[in-house]
């Protein structure tokens, strides 16, 4: 059994890393932090586990952390998380800037510890398995992603949301997006970047070897053009990613499950690591440039 303290108290840190942990046979909550006392102490309250005021604290209680804060916040308690030995259940994007990031990975390689950072389509069984079997075929020479999301209707959990407010798509839908092309197109070597109405953002990406990729994504498309479409084009045609098949909960789940096969076995070379999450925040990084000097940017 692995104890987890849970950082967050928003409708993603409840409904998904809160009672993914609730639910899982082998992790124990310790109990919970916020920035926010009253809702840390009604999450808790609603887990059944203790509140906690000291991050700090919570962090010593535990065995491993699982983070569910903007990840400007994230990347500073994952550097103590760590320091403090505890291995890393995190979400995406795993910072805001190269140089939080570089912090993370630093501290998890110091320590030794196992890190899993939350990208959820890859923990969808026939995502995850579409994209091994699309890398092994090779020779894909583009692709193309299209996420146009609508956050700001009613009822949408995600609207009030600060930091998404503040970053947009590119730091909230992009993380997903990389997750997608990187495992087939590999490495990205050069950003472009060009914003559209709406709070769309556009990149254009080269990969090692050569191949690009076109990504478009926004976090305020018209309700009715919402949108997700991730195709490959190579030399045996084109391949469209499927809709994941599961939810975010049970892929949570399936996080955790490998997140306890590194602690268990000792092995620390989870596709999904830091150092993943890391050249993910690295491309964000050169894009976010990219868009701001009008001009393509190296990784």
């Amino acid at each position: 059994m692995l104890r987890f303290g849970l950082f967050g108290t928003g409708h993603w840190a409840a409904q998904t890393h809160g009672a993914g942990l609730d639910a899982h046979p082998r992790a124990a909550l310790a109990g919970v932090w916020g920035r926010n006392p009253q809702r840390a102490a009604a999450l808790a309250a609603r887990l059944g586990v203790p509140a906690f005021d000291d991050a700090d604290a919570l962090i010593d209680a535990c065995d491993a952390v699982a983070v569910a804060l903007p990840p400007d916040v994230q990347a500073g308690i994952a550097v103590r998380a760590a320091t403090a030995g505890r291995h890393l259940l995190l979400d995406k994007p795993l910072a805001l800037g190269t140089a939080d990031a570089d912090r993370v990975v630093a501290a998890a390689q110091a320590a030794g510890v196992a890190s899993v950072v939350f990208f959820t389509q890859r923990f969808l069984p026939n995502i995850d398995a579409f994209l091994a079997a699309t890398a092994a075929a090779g020779g894909w020479q583009h692709a193309r992603a299209v996420q146009l999301a609508s956050i700001y209707q009613p009822g949408s959990p995600y609207g009030g949301s600060a930091w998404r407010r503040e970053q947009g798509a590119l730091w909230d839908i992009g993380p997903h997006a990389l997750s997608i092309v990187l495992p087939v197109l590999g490495r990205v070597t050069r950003v472009a970047a060009m914003d559209g109405p709406r709070g769309l953002v556009h990149l254009l990406l080269t990969h090692d070897g050569g191949a690009t990729s076109a990504l478009s994504l926004t976090l305020d498309a018209p309700p009715a053009a919402v949108t997700r479409d991730y195709t490959f084009h190579g030399e045996n045609g084109t391949s469209s990613v499927p809709p994941g098949d599961g939810s975010a909960l049970t892929a949570f789940g399936t996080a955790v499950d490998q997140l306890l096969a590194q602690v268990d076995s000792g092995a620390r070379d989870h596709r999904c690591d830091v150092r993943f999450g890391r050249e993910v925040v690295a491309v964000l990084a050169a894009a976010e440039t990219a868009r701001a000097e009008a001009r393509t940017v190296d990784v």
